[in-house]
């Protein structure tokens, strides 16, 4: 009954987690009212709430085996875009399930280099990347907002979450190399900031519903519990 009711608990901060990042979103990237009339923050207001419902709602930071985010060393896991998963250009940066926009200062040619970094990007064997300006204001009338999505070759839950099916090769892929170097195991609570993405609570996020999330964890602690990482993590 107790874990019923945190369970019941964690998905309703889930959804208020979601509403406070939109605000937060939407006070950063729709213009001040000293910097642009009323006609084009409402714009701006339209064209936000059309993104979060193409790309899905705002988070805090990707998991470590996002597509978008999955182009980096592995010995050191990535859990937000930057140079070091390969992106150029980008300023002024809020995140999306499936997207993130940024928004670099026209003038600085950044835009173009955002685009040009993410048509090179390696080809992803179930997702495909995609870059493009946006023809409306966000940030600053100045700026130049560049929408990036990853575009899911395959079937995505109803909910828009990821599934198990998806959530887990991508998983293992990234994660079963480090048996080469790995000394120690780390334990699912410090792995689920990586393996689930933020905002999350016990067993899920914005990303993965609570049964993935209780999957997903079933099988690293199966993981570490081979020795294939090495002792588990104490401390």
């Amino acid at each position: 009954m107790n874990q019923l009711y945190c369970e019941a608990k964690m998905a309703f901060r889930a959804d208020e987690a979601a509403q406070r990042g939109y605000e937060q979103v939407e006070a950063y990237l729709v213009p001040r009212p000293q910097d642009a009339d009323e006609s084009v923050r409402s714009s701006s207001k339209e064209a936000l709430m059309d993104i979060v419902d193409e790309v899905g709602p705002v988070v805090d930071s990707y998991p470590s085996w996002h597509p978008l985010v999955c182009n980096h060393d592995k010995r050191y896991p990535e859990v937000a875009p930057s140079d070091r998963t390969r992106y150029k250009g980008l300023d002024h940066t809020r995140f999306f399930l499936n997207g993130f926009i940024s928004c670099p200062y026209s003038e600085s040619g950044k835009a173009e280099q955002l685009i040009e970094s993410v048509n090179a990007l390696p080809i992803h064997p179930i997702a495909h990347i995609t870059a493009e300006k946006l023809d409306v204001t966000l940030y600053n009338p100045d700026a130049t907002p560049v929408l990036v999505k990853c575009n899911w070759e395959r079937v995505i839950g109803m909910d828009g979450m990821i599934p198990l099916s998806i959530a887990i090769p991508l998983i293992l892929e990234q994660e079963l190399p480090c048996w080469r170097w790995s000394e120690l195991a780390e334990t699912w609570e410090s792995m689920r900031y990586y393996l689930l993405g933020s905002p999350h609570g016990a067993r899920s996020s914005l990303f993965v519903n609570q049964e993935t999330g209780q999957a997903i964890k079933k099988i690293w602690n199966s993981l570490i519990h081979t020795g294939m990482f090495g002792p588990i993590k104490v401390g």
